[in-house]
């Protein structure tokens, strides 16, 4: 039948296991639930040794009691230190974790924010093409309607340098009168050409 003198070598040597697990659980080279383990194991023993205690002779079952105790506060001070490196290690974990978190979403905003600036310049971009191209339409459109009425005014020289001409020259009013309406139809030319052209410039500014 089972002893306490058959445990005690045992649980001493899981108490001995305890204390070097928790040097390497201090130095990062073991988890602590491992450390956890074998202490669950020699508090099993340990209770397994109290209710031994009794079948030992009267002279030695105080001896087994200190003994056991010293064991079982032995087993008690290294699971308060693994518990405590264990909630560091968490804690650092966890602090590691939230930093990595902060700089995924720092990294995020700050790509979304270079490809708004992007954005922003294509844009800008984009408006600076498109004023330029207004520019040189609503240049070009000046141009045309500043021949257009330099036209119109060489017609207008032409027709009285013509008047003259037929004055001096005595012709008909029928010929006179042809070139009076080949004179409005030249206006109207003229008109139409302007009007064409304030509609084009129109058209281009609505959709650029």
């Amino acid at each position: 039948m089972t002893s306490v003198v058959e445990l005690f070598p045992k649980s001493r040597k899981l108490a001995y296991d305890a204390r070097q697990q928790l040097s390497q659980v201090q130095n990062n080279i073991m988890q602590a639930s491992e450390l956890f383990l074998v202490l669950d194991e020699l508090s099993r023993q340990l209770n397994i040794m109290d209710s031994l205690v009794d079948r030992e002779t009267p002279a030695q079952r105080e001896m087994w009691r200190r003994k056991i105790k010293e064991l079982r506060d032995d087993a008690a001070a290294v699971r308060r230190q693994g518990q405590h490196y264990d909630r560091l290690m968490s804690a650092g974990f966890r602090q590691e974790r939230e930093r990595n978190e902060l700089m995924a979403r720092r990294r995020r905003r700050d790509a979304a924010r270079e490809n708004e600036e992007s954005n922003l310049a294509d844009e800008s971009t984009s408006l600076d093409q498109s004023r330029i191209m207004m520019n040189d339409l609503l240049a070009s459109g000046s141009a045309s309607l500043n021949s257009l009425v330099e036209q119109r005014r060489r017609l207008k020289g032409a027709k009285r340098m013509v008047l003259d001409i037929g004055n001096r020259l005595g012709l008909s009013n029928s010929t006179m009168r042809m070139i009076e309406q080949r004179d409005v139809t030249d206006f109207y030319i003229v008109i139409g050409g302007m009007v064409i052209t304030v509609i084009v410039l129109y058209v281009c500014w609505f959709l650029f």
